[in-house]
């Protein structure tokens, strides 16, 4: 048996099934309730095409779900599993689904106690869509199926007609991995997830990013100043958070055409920085400058100021610039 599931069988699971399953408690979705869905490690049931019409699935663990009263249900794939994609409809396309599904006649009327990777299949349809899948069946990959699709008319070409539809689980208290699909709602204030670019924590209401990833905004500079001086590039800032305080961090460089004659009395700005990207009290900071170092202030109106000394020349650099936002 090469799928196997965990408190499935009533004459009781083997030490091998127990050894295998996934077994423990969950990331939970309610009071009862679990998160199904792929256990992390390698790249656990992954499908590839190997024929025309078949494709594999490669071993791997997950959970999955039934109804509350039915509970979860740890699975293992412990060989590749190879399924047969039935031909293609005659006009139109469709959307099948490679699932784990769990048999269990307690439950359903299916009279069997087993679980098996299979292929749903959807309805040929002009706009096509995946099939609604039943309860204890976790979607893995979508296949598209063209019209005519066979064998014997070359078959399916697998680099398109794949789409990943794994989405992931850990165990109570655990990040759960980045997977398909980021619109489900957090079981308690406190958990965390991966969102691709960093972690989100449930606050029990949305999503709140850790550590947001935050782009680039370029300045606008007051006239007398240009951009990439010593070629450091455009002058740039953006807010981060670190360790639960806010900062501006800065990057480029400025450059200006007298030397020993800073433009606009050293504000850089022509547009002053928005007002949560300002400072609570005025923050002086040394910076790299042709010929000397000087200092640039961030001041509490937004507006950066260059104080220079005698024997600068013609740029100055921002790139390394961070400083705390908050009192």
């Amino acid at each position: 048996m090469t799928v196997r599931a965990g408190w499935l069988l009533p004459n009781g699971q083997t030490r091998e099934d127990t050894r295998l399953a996934p077994l423990g408690t969950m990331a939970p979705e309610s009071a009862v309730t679990s998160r199904d869905g792929v256990i992390a490690g390698g790249d656990p049931l992954k499908a590839t095409g190997v024929a025309a019409m078949q494709v594999q699935i490669s071993t791997g663990r997950a959970l999955v779900q039934g109804t509350t009263a039915q509970g979860a249900y740890p699975v293992a794939v412990t060989s590749p599993e190879t399924l047969t994609v039935g031909d293609g409809n005659a006009q139109y396309t469709r959307i099948d689904s490679v699932v784990l599904k769990v048999y269990d006649g307690l439950y359903d009327t299916s009279e069997q106690t087993a679980v098996a990777v299979e292929i749903v299949q959807g309805a040929a349809n002009a706009t096509p869509s995946p099939p609604t899948l039943p309860s204890a069946c976790l979607r893995l990959w979508d296949i598209t199926v063209p019209a005519g699709a066979s064998a014997g008319t070359g078959g399916i070409t697998w680099e398109s007609a794949l789409a990943d539809r794994r989405r992931y689980t850990a165990a109570y208290g655990g990040i759960i991995p980045r997977g398909w699909g980021l619109s489900f709602a957090g079981a308690y204030p406190g958990q965390y997830r991966d969102n691709g670019a960093g972690l989100d924590r449930w606050d029990g209401t949305a999503w709140q990013p850790l550590e947001p990833s935050v782009g680039w905004t370029a300045v606008t500079l007051a006239s007398g100043f240009t951009n990439n001086g010593n070629a450091q590039g455009t002058v740039r800032y953006r807010r981060i958070t670190i360790a639960g305080v806010p900062f501006l961090q800065l990057r480029g460089g400025v450059s200006w055409a007298t030397s020993g004659s800073i433009p606009n009395s050293g504000n850089l700005l022509a547009a002053v920085l928005p007002a949560n990207c300002r400072p609570a009290a005025l923050t002086s900071l040394p910076i790299a400058a042709g010929g000397v170092d000087i200092k640039l202030d961030a001041q509490t109106s937004g507006q950066l100021r260059l104080i220079s000394s005698s024997g600068v020349t013609t740029w100055a650099a921002l790139s390394g610039v961070q400083y705390p936002l908050d009192a």
